[in-house]
Parts: C-alpha cells; sequence; structure tokens
C-alpha cells in the first residue's frame, strides 16, 4: 500500500461518516443546535485545545521524526487555537472530544499515526463547515481564518502519510493496522456527532 491508496481506503470505509461530518448538522451537533457566530468559534476553540495537547502528549512521548511531526502538528493546532481564541472574549475548553478521547488511549506509534490521519479527514469536513458557515454570515475575515486551518490540515495529512510511508513500508500488516486506528477515530467523532443530534431530537441521518 502506498500514501494516496491509504487515504483513498479510509475514506472509502468511512464514506458515510465523514459525508455526514461534512454537513451542516455536524455543525448543529457541534454547537449543541447554538448556530450562531460565539458558539460555531467556541466549538472551534474546543476542538484546537484538545488536539493540541494531544498532539504535545504524543510529541513527547515518541522519538525521531514520529516526536517531530507530532510537535510541528501540535504548534499548528495551538496557533489555530490561539486565532480562535482571539475572536472569543473567554473560552473554557470545556469537556474532551470523542475522538481525542479515542486518540490519546492510542499507545502504538504507527496507531498514533493512523489516528492522525483519522483526525485529520474528520477535521477537514468541520473545517470546510465553519468556513461556510461564516461566508454565509458575510464574515469573509473569519471565513479565511478558518480556510487557512484547512490549508494546515492538507499539511498535516501529507506530514501523516509520508510518516506511514516511512515507518510501513510494504508491510501491509502495519498499514492495516494504521486504516484501523484512522477509522477508530473517525467513527469516535461520527459516533458522537449521532448521540448530540438524536439528544436533541433530531435525526442524524440526511432527509432525501
Amino acid at each position: 500500500m502506498n500514501p494516496d491508496e491509504f487515504i483513498d481506503a479510509v475514506a472509502s470505509e468511512n464514506e458515510t461518516a465523514l459525508s455526514r461530518l461534512g454537513s451542516s448538522k455536524s455543525l448543529y451537533a457541534d454547537t449543541e443546535g447554538e448556530m450562531e457566530p460565539e458558539e460555531v468559534l467556541t466549538a472551534a476553540a474546543t476542538a484546537e485545545h484538545h488536539a493540541a495537547e494531544t498532539y504535545e502528549a504524543w510529541s513527547d512521548d515518541e522519538d525521531g521524526d514520529v516526536a517531530d511531526a507530532f510537535a510541528e502538528t501540535a504548534a499548528e493546532e495551538r496557533d489555530h487555537y490561539e486565532t480562535v481564541v482571539g475572536e472569543l472574549d473567554a473560552h473554557d475548553p470545556g469537556e474532551v472530544p470523542a475522538i481525542q478521547a479515542y486518540l490519546r488511549d492510542l499507545d502504538g506509534t504507527v496507531e498514533r499515526i493512523g489516528g492522525f490521519v483519522g483526525r485529520t479527514l474528520a477535521a477537514e469536513k468541520s473545517k470546510a463547515q465553519m468556513t461556510g458557515f461564516f461566508t454565509g454570515q458575510a464574515d469573509p475575515q473569519t471565513a479565511s481564518l478558518f480556510r487557512g486551518m484547512g490549508d494546515d490540515l492538507d499539511a498535516q495529512l501529507e506530514r501523516a502519510t509520508e510518516l506511514l510511508e516511512t515507518h510501513c513500508g510494504d508491510d501491509e500488516e502495519c498499514w492495516e493496522r494504521a486504516q484501523e486506528a484512522a477509522t477508530g477515530a473517525i467513527q469516535a467523532a461520527y459516533d458522537e456527532y449521532t448521540e448530540s443530534l438524536e439528544s436533541m431530537g433530531v435525526n442524524p441521518k440526511p432527509v432525501c
């Protein structure tokens, strides 16, 4: 397997979950139905804070190129957090999102890199929704902030797959372990999305 095949496999396996995480209902779930600018920013800040915490802890726990990659990603996520918090009067990080709780339970290096891919794919869907939200709010400046964060996620995805190529090479079992972890991360986010909507009496499935 190679990086492109890996991304395709993860995306295909989680097509439904990623599609729904990229819908407007996902933003509704993240804000508990309060789709106002401040609530959207608060949800974004919470996600960025906990992501930075996860990657910082992983960086401290790993070595070499993996530690460096997680440190670079943690710095990006911390910068994202500071950027979003700059748009708020105050912020309480609150509870750890389900996807971050899942990631923090991963011990193996390959599993962590796979989880990194899964989180990044899910986060790209979220950033696209937030960009669209602020565009719809006639707030191009804030929309641009989230668009820039999305660009960083593209770089993170490339960073993660390069790590997998280095650490897995021709070892198919290694790629499979990474894919299982990536799917686990996406499904953790999707399960939380589903539970949040159902708790508000909203059908998580799209109405056709």
